[in-house]
């Protein structure tokens, strides 16, 4: 199989999933897809049993998404966000916002990691505590499209809302950045031992140069878009797509991951380019462009997982492995908010039902299953997957359920016109 034919499957699965969704199952979008993609893996595996000649198993492991997944998917997935996220809408909750993403995704991250690696060596599964810190930053990172799309339902208070939008998207990006920062410590540390030096010189390069590029390559866009018309659409939107495409050219040049650079470029592009008093330098068919991106890679995200979980290693522990992480991310993710908001509660103002909501609207989604599968080959990495895949699956069905009834307990539901 060509990987034209397979990116041809996936999306012509996406469609079809979509489709059936929609029409039939009409659940909220993350949850229908993450059911049939259950349903997918089950089908092809039990195929696979009935007609070994097909070989379906080797087909799928015969292609390495690692460079597309690392250089393009999450650089587009980070930039459309990016564009998305209106930081005037954040008001005076901008400090408080940014702090919790980043304090929670640590904590999250320690918590995940540190609970794991005891437990996992204990009942006989051996992993490395920096892989295991790496799985507690790439499942600390949450979906914001989600998120949104279930609490836009309910009239949450605006200063409720601002914090589960914001906190989503940040959440994420550092997340991003944690982990691949993570995974190129261990690399580095399983060559030969790590010194202060080169861990200043791995943080310098991913965040101050990642920003700096970032910035550089953000105003150029906007200084652009500027001089475009915005009926000219296709000239503005190539212009976007062009600009993430060089961010990653120049990130990998210079070794600098290009995830920082594609957030910051569409935080600038994004921000810069909205006009209150009617259409800025962006005109609104390219936020409608970057947000079809993101939900469409959304959707071939979970698929791409159902058909990963084909190619690994099944092994029974790493399933247990993955339903007591389930628990673990909970307690991870519940810490990482009520620590930060008991602190700046102080300082900041925050709704009663701030911790619960932000809690259980964290929805695991498409970033995590990326990120771990953006990551190169190391021993153990089957063990992660199989454990990322878990987790999703659960938050995925078990929040998509819970978390419309938690919030009509608390929220009036809107109604639709």
């Amino acid at each position: 199989m060509h990987i034209f034919d397979l990116i041809a499957s996936i999306i012509f699965i996406s469609g079809l999933f979509i489709f059936i969704n929609t029409f039939f199952l009409k659940l909220p979008s993350s949850l229908g897809l993450m059911i049939l993609t259950i349903v997918l893996s089950f089908i092809l595996g039990l195929l696979s049993v009935v007609f070994p000649s097909w070989d379906l198993v080797g087909e799928i492991r015969g292609f390495d998404f690692n460079q597309v997944l690392n250089q393009f998917v999450i650089s587009f997935i980070l930039f459309a966000g990016g564009l998305s996220m209106d930081i005037n809408k954040l008001g005076k909750q901008k400090a408080a916002i940014i702090i919790i993403s980043v304090a929670g995704a640590i904590i999250s991250t320690l918590v995940i990691g540190t609970i794991l690696y005891y437990l996992l060596n204990a009942v006989g599964i051996e992993i490395n505590y920096m892989y295991s810190l790496i799985f507690g930053a790439v499942i600390s990172s949450t979906d914001p499209i989600s998120a949104t799309n279930t609490t836009k339902r309910f009239a949450l208070p605006n200063i409720l809302l601002v914090k589960v939008e914001g906190e989503s998207l940040f959440n994420g990006a550092f997340s991003v950045v944690l982990a691949f920062v993570l995974y190129h410590l261990e690399i580095v540390a399983e060559a030969h031992e790590v010194t202060f030096m080169e861990i200043s010189k791995i943080l310098v390069l991913e965040l101050i140069g990642g920003v700096a590029i970032g910035f550089a390559l953000g105003f150029l866009g906007h200084y652009l878009l500027r001089f475009i018309d915005n009926d000219d659409v296709h000239i503005e939107v190539l212009i976007t797509v062009a600009l993430v495409l060089v961010g990653s050219f120049i990130s990998g040049y210079f070794t600098i991951y290009s995830k920082t650079v594609s957030l910051v470029m569409g935080l600038l592009i994004g921000n810069l380019g909205r006009n209150k008093g009617g259409e800025g330098s962006v005109g609104k068919y390219v936020y409608k462009f970057w947000y079809l991106m993101e939900q469409i890679m959304a959707v071939m995200l979970f698929v791409l997982m159902g058909l990963e979980m084909l190619a690994i290693e099944w092994k029974l522990g790493y399933f247990m492995a993955g339903f007591f992480a389930v628990n673990v991310v909970f307690f991870g993710r519940w810490l990482g908010v009520f620590i930060p908001v008991k602190i700046l509660s102080a300082s900041y103002e925050f709704n009663n039902n701030t911790i619960p909501v932000m809690t259980w609207s964290a929805f695991r989604g498409g970033l995590p299953i990326v990120l771990i599968l953006a990551l190169e080959t190391f021993p153990g990495k089957d063990l992660l997957i199989t454990m990322t895949y878990v987790v999703v699956v659960c938050s995925m069905l078990f929040q998509g359920v819970t978390l419309p009834i938690l919030m009509k307990e608390r929220f009036p539901e809107i109604k639709k016109a």
